[in-house]
């Protein structure tokens, strides 16, 4: 990655001595192997962070601007903190705002301040990019102000502040991700009581790979609503609209005795949520015990599942893990993110790689589209690089 923090001395020319000090931190990508499509606020996830960094620079002005330079576009957007909110003009600005608004509630001088951001996380395909620089800008004002703030609470009011900056509703979970990571590690992660539990990854002889589909995603916010709606009818009357009720309530036996009640759409995506969570826990499991032959059959399930009752995959990258799953030295592959497009994964082994590779020739050919390639590993989360080297003003 670029050395942002000569960047940013470049950028808003800075003395390169103690005098005018900058810190710098960064905050990783994540993947989901298991999860995504889930009951909201309820789920469960197998995840871990990846070595892709969003990274982010932060100086003292003399004055009250706001300035943000990114780097790898080659953007520069500024602002006050008169006139913190959200422009959608900003893009990229708006989450590095999200954090200064936290620190500035929590009543440090965020007047006057030169951010500058870089990274290498994959953009557009579901790693969590955004997420990523809303944790490190958090991140990089705590070290620069020095701020007695702990991380508990810190992740409670990110989450807060984003519904209030983006007026929307948001899930926690990535920044749950990002400050948890530890390298080699998957996190399983319970979305209604935000507990992460950790396990080594027995999967050192494998490579991951992630595979940019590079089909075109259009209008799949109608449909991604819709089958959250199938799915909050499908919980209502499962549980007869009982309050507080979750799909953690029911096993898929309940489903299969319930199909004269629910519609056919319905019951299959009700089907898949439940049956995605027994696979956490299942996958959970396996990882501990080092079976990675069962762990194989849950991720081919998941997306056999994905496909067939959630409806969320596509041809393309339907035909991307089939080819996978039948090379000899593949572990297992499977779609991640929202769907309908997007990426895939796929644990394989270092001597198949070339092979893997040469199958996607006719992926172009038959499709029109060329696959990017992604090698990737379990990372760590979110930490400071460079600390200040003074008092804040």
């Amino acid at each position: 990655m670029m050395d942002i923090g000569l960047i940013h001395r470049r950028e808003y020319e800075l003395a390169d001595d103690r005098s005018e000090p900058i810190v710098i931190a960064e905050a990783p990508g994540r993947i989901h192997y298991l999860g995504e499509h889930g009951e909201p606020r309820a789920g469960l996830f197998l995840s871990s962070a990846i070595d892709r960094y969003i990274r982010i620079a932060v100086s003292m002005r003399k004055d009250n601007s706001l300035r943000f330079y990114a780097a790898d576009l080659g953007e520069r957007k500024r602002t006050t903190l008169v006139n913190l909110k959200y422009k959608r003009e900003d893009r990229w600005a708006n989450y590095i705002k999200v954090a200064i608004y936290i620190f500035a509630e929590l009543g440090f001088p965020a007047k006057g301040l030169n951010f500058t951001i870089a990274g290498d996380i994959p953009q557009h395909v579901g790693l969590a990019s955004s997420s990523a620089i809303e944790v490190a800008a958090v991140m990089v004002l705590k070290g620069f102000f020095q701020a007695a703030i702990s991380d508990k609470e810190l992740l409670r009011r990110l989450a807060v502040s984003k519904v209030l900056f983006f007026s929307k509703d948001v899930s926690p979970i990535d920044y749950y991700i990002a400050f948890a990571a530890k390298k080699d590690q998957f996190l399983v992660v319970d979305e209604a009581s935000l507990e992460v539990k950790r396990v080594k990854s027995p999967l050192a002889k494998y490579r991951l790979l992630v595979m940019d589909s590079r089909v075109p995603r259009m209008g799949i916010d109608e449909e991604l609503k819709q089958r959250q709606a199938d799915i909050k009818k499908g919980l209502q009357l499962l549980s007869n609209k009982r309050q507080g009720a979750t799909f953690r309530d029911f096993a898929a036996l309940d489903l299969v005795e319930s199909m004269g009640n629910l519609p056919e759409e319905i019951r299959r995506r009700s089907l898949h949520v439940v049956q995605e969570m027994r696979r956490v826990n299942d996958a959970e499991e396996s990882l501990k015990r080092g079976d990675t032959s069962f762990f194989s059959k849950i991720i081919n399930h998941s997306h056999e599942s994905l496909r067939d009752l959630y409806e969320v995959s596509c041809p393309e990258v339907d035909w991307l893990v089939k080819r996978a799953q039948e090379l000899d030295g593949v572990l297992t592959s499977r779609m991640t993110g929202q769907g309908f497009g997007g990426c895939t994964y796929t644990f394989i082994r270092e001597d198949v790689v070339e092979e893997y590779k040469k199958r996607l020739e006719d992926y172009e050919r038959i499709f029109g589209f060329r696959p990017i390639i992604y090698e990737m590993k379990l990372a760590s989360g979110c930490r400071l690089v460079a600390k200040k080297t003074r008092e804040t003003p």
